[in-house]
C-alpha cells in the first residue's frame, strides 16, 4: 500500500484532565521534525497521512489484549478463573470497572493504563481505547477540518475525501461516547487553551442531531468504493477499510435508531416509548444504504451460510482480514503477530486446550433464544411445545442452523485428530462432555453453564487438532458493523416509525418483515410465523430475538438491552445453566439424537441492577472540572 506520511504538528494542549486530550506527546519531537500547517495540510498525500492516524484510533475490541470481554449483557459469563474482567465487575454492578484505574490490570478496551495511537510491531494491538481514542481523535479532527483552506495543492475529489473522512469519524466518536455514556459534549472546533472549560453537556437527542449532520455530509462526500476514485487508483485494491459512503450511511441510521429508541428517548422526553420521527429518519438512511447493496452499486453483500465464518475469523489465507463481503466497518489490525492465539483459548475447556484457564461461556438463557428451524421460539426449554416441534428429551434436534454454527453443545465432536493424553479416556476428550458432571464442566477452566462458543473459532482450535498454531493462519476480527445488522436495524426502524409490521422507508422495497426474512433465508430459517405479524409488539419481540441470535456475541447485546429499556427486567438479570443426563445409546454420528433426562435449568447469578446501571459513570476527576460537565444519574 502506499503510505501516506504522518506528518508532526505543534497542537496547543487544553488543561484538564484526559477529557479532552491534547497533542502533547508531539511537544518533545526535535525541531527540525516540526512540520508547518501549510507544508502539512497542502495537498492530498500530506493530509492523508494526517487523516489516517485516526484510523489507528479504531479499538479492535475482540483482539485487544491476550484475553478480553466484550459482552456485558445476559449472553455471556465467564468461568470462575476470569472474575478480574469487566464482565464480572458488570455483574456484581460496578460500572465503574470501565475505567483503568478501577479494572485492577488497566486492560480492558474502555481505557486502558498507557493509551498510544502508535502501530505496534511485533506486539498485540494493545495501548488502545475507546475513551482516550475518541478524546484524542476529536481534537485531531478539529484540527484537520480547520486547516482544510490550506489544502491549495489539491483536486476538488481529494478535498471531498478529506473532509469526508474528518466528518465521518466526528460523529463515530461521539456515536461510540454516546453509547455508553449518553449526551456529552459536541467537539466541532479547536478548543483554545488559554480558555476555562465550560462545554455543557448536551442532550442525547442534540448530540445525535448533530453527529446525524456529520454522517450525512460525510455520506454525500465519500464514494463507495475508493478504488473508483483517482487518489484510490493509487492504492487500487487496498482501500477496503477506507470509510466510504456505505460506512456513512450504516452509523447514520445506527445513530437515528439510537436516538429514537426508548432509553434514548426517556432521557429526553421522559418517555418510555420509541421516537417515531428517529426511528423513519434511520430506516431513511437504512433504505438508502441497502437499496445500493442490493442494487450492485456497492459490493457488500450477505455470505452465504456455508462461509458464515468468514464474517469473524480466517483460516490458512495468508491472514486475510475477516469479513469477506459482509463486513461494514472495520478497524485496522496487525495480524502478523500473536493476538489471535489467547482469543482462540477463550472458548475451548481447558481439558482439550492448552490456554489460559478463564474462559467465556454462553449462558443456558441466552441459548435459549436460539429457537426452531421451523422459525418458532422455544416457549420453555424444559417441556414439549407441539406447535413448534420442540422435545425436551432431544433438545438439540431441528434447533435453527445457526445453534449448530456457533454452540457446542453436549456430544458434539470437537476434537478431530490424534488424542496422545492416557489419563481420561479418549471419547471423554474428543466429543463434548456437557451433561452434568461431566469433563467439560469444570466450573474454573470449562463450561459450567452447559455450553461453549465455537462462533468466533473453528472446532479445530484445539491443542490436538492446534488450527491456532502460527502456520494455520488464523486470524479473527468481529466487526463493529455488518450488513445483516443493517437488514435487522432496518426492521426495527420501519416498524417502530411506521407503526406496522409492513413499515418500509421511501427509498427501498422492503418491508419490515421482508429484512427480518432476508435474513433467517441465508441462515436457512423459516420465515416469521404468522403469530407474530398480527401486532407491532408481537413483532418487535422477534425481532429483538433475531437480533439476539444473528449477531450474538458480537458486542451488541448490552447496549441492546440498555436502550430497549430491558436491563433491569425480569427475564434479562438471570444468568443460567444447564443440567441434565444422557441416557440410551450415544451417537458419536449425530448428537441431536442422544437423549437426555431430567434437563433443568439453574440459575447461576442474578444482577441486581437499578436505573442508574443503564450508564456508565463518567471518571470523577473529569466531572470535577467545571459545573456544566455532570455526572450520570445515580452516580
Amino acid at each position: 500500500m502506499k503510505k501516506y506520511f504522518n506528518i508532526i504538528l505543534v497542537c496547543g494542549m487544553i488543561s484538564g484532565s484526559s477529557v479532552m486530550i491534547s497533542c502533547e506527546k508531539y511537544l518533545d519531537k526535535e525541531e527540525n521534525s516540526i512540520v508547518s500547517a501549510d507544508e502539512a495540510f497542502k495537498n492530498f498525500t500530506n493530509f492523508q497521512g494526517y487523516t489516517e492516524e485516526l484510523y489507528h484510533c479504531v479499538v479492535n475490541f475482540s483482539n485487544n489484549y491476550w484475553t478480553n470481554s466484550w459482552n456485558w449483557g445476559e449472553d455471556e459469563i465467564t468461568s470462575t478463573a476470569g472474575d478480574y474482567h469487566f464482565i464480572h465487575k458488570i455483574d456484581n454492578g460496578n460500572f465503574w470497572g470501565w475505567q483503568a484505574q478501577h479494572d485492577g490490570w488497566g486492560a480492558g478496551w474502555m481505557e486502558q493504563a498507557d493509551f498510544t495511537t502508535t502501530f505496534i510491531p511485533n506486539d498485540r494491538n494493545t495501548n488502545k481505547d475507546l475513551w482516550n481514542a475518541a478524546w484524542y481523535g476529536l481534537r485531531k479532527i478539529s484540527i484537520g477540518i480547520e486547516n482544510l483552506d490550506k489544502m491549495t495543492e489539491a483536486t476538488q475529489e481529494e478535498r471531498d475525501l478529506i473532509k469526508g473522512q474528518l466528518l465521518f469519524f466526528r460523529g463515530w466518536f461521539h456515536h461510540r461516547l454516546m453509547e455508553y455514556f449518553g449526551g456529552m459534549p459536541y467537539i466541532n472546533y479547536v478548543l483554545p487553551s488559554d480558555e476555562k472549560l465550560a462545554l455543557p453537556r448536551l442532550s442525547y437527542h442534540e448530540c445525535a442531531d448533530l453527529a446525524a449532520a456529520d454522517f450525512r455530509e460525510a455520506a454525500n462526500l465519500l464514494p463507495i468504493n475508493w478504488d473508483d476514485t483517482n487518489p484510490g487508483k493509487r492504492t487500487l485494491g487496498k482501500n477496503a477499510l477506507r470509510i466510504n459512503k456505505i460506512m456513512a450511511l450504516g452509523y447514520l441510521g445506527k445513530n437515528y435508531l439510537w436516538a429514537g429508541s426508548p432509553l434514548m428517548n426517556l432521557t429526553v422526553t421522559g418517555s418510555r416509548t420509541y421516537q417515531s420521527d428517529y426511528c423513519k429518519k434511520a430506516a431513511e438512511a437504512f433504505g438508502e444504504l441497502l437499496s445500493l447493496t442490493e442494487s450492485g452499486q456497492a459490493p457488500h453483500k450477505l455470505v452465504e451460510f456455508a462461509n458464515y465464518y468468514k464474517n469473524f475469523y480466517t483460516l490458512s489465507e495468508n491472514w486475510a482480514l475477516a469479513g469477506s463481503t459482509e463486513a461494514i466497518f472495520r478497524g485496522p489490525y496487525n495480524a502478523g503477530n500473536n493476538t489471535h492465539y489467547g482469543t482462540s483459548k477463550q472458548y475451548i475447556p481447558s481439558l482439550i486446550s492448552d490456554g489460559d484457564a478463564l474462559k467465556f461461556l454462553p449462558t443456558a438463557n441466552y441459548v435459549n433464544y436460539y429457537g426452531m428451524a421451523n422459525g418458532l421460539p422455544i416457549k420453555d426449554i424444559t417441556k414439549a411445545d407441539a406447535e413448534s416441534g420442540y422435545d425436551p428429551n432431544y433438545p438439540w434436534k431441528d434447533r435453527d442452523p445457526r445453534f449448530y454454527n456457533d454452540i457446542i453443545f453436549d456430544g458434539v465432536q470437537v476434537v478431530k485428530g490424534t488424542i496422545t493424553d492416557t489419563d481420561l479416556p479418549e471419547e471423554k476428550r474428543r466429543f463434548a462432555q456437557l451433561y452434568t458432571n461431566g469433563n467439560y464442566r469444570n466450573i474454573q477452566n470449562g463450561s459450567q453453564t452447559g455450553y461453549v462458543l465455537r462462533k468466533f473459532v473453528p472446532l479445530t482450535a484445539n491443542k490436538y487438532d492446534r488450527a491456532y498454531d502460527w502456520g494455520t493462519n488464523m486470524h479473527i476480527y468481529v466487526p463493529y458493523m455488518r450488513l445483516a445488522d443493517v437488514y435487522l436495524m432496518y426492521a426495527e426502524a420501519a416498524l417502530m416509525g411506521y407503526g406496522s409490521v409492513t413499515g418500509k422507508s421511501s427509498n427501498y422495497s422492503k418491508t419490515a418483515v421482508d429484512a427480518i426474512n432476508i435474513i433467517r433465508k441465508r441462515a436457512g430459517v423459516a420465515d416469521i410465523n404468522s403469530n407474530y405479524l398480527s401486532s407491532p409488539d408481537l413483532f418487535l419481540n422477534e425481532i429483538r430475538r433475531e437480533r439476539a441470535v444473528e449477531l450474538s456475541y458480537e458486542g451488541h447485546r448490552f447496549n441492546d438491552l440498555r436502550r430497549w429499556l430491558l436491563l433491569t427486567e425480569p427475564g434479562y438479570t438471570k444468568k443460567t445453566a444447564i443440567e441434565f443426563d444422557r441416557t440410551g445409546a450415544f451417537d458419536t454420528s449425530d448428537p441431536t439424537k442422544n437423549r437426555v433426562v431430567n434437563l433443568k435449568e439453574k440459575v447461576l447469578l442474578e444482577r441486581k441492577f437499578t436505573s442508574k446501571h443503564y450508564w456508565l459513570p463518567l471518571k470523577v476527576a473529569d466531572v470535577s472540572m467545571y459545573p456544566e460537565y455532570g455526572q450520570n444519574p445515580g452516580w
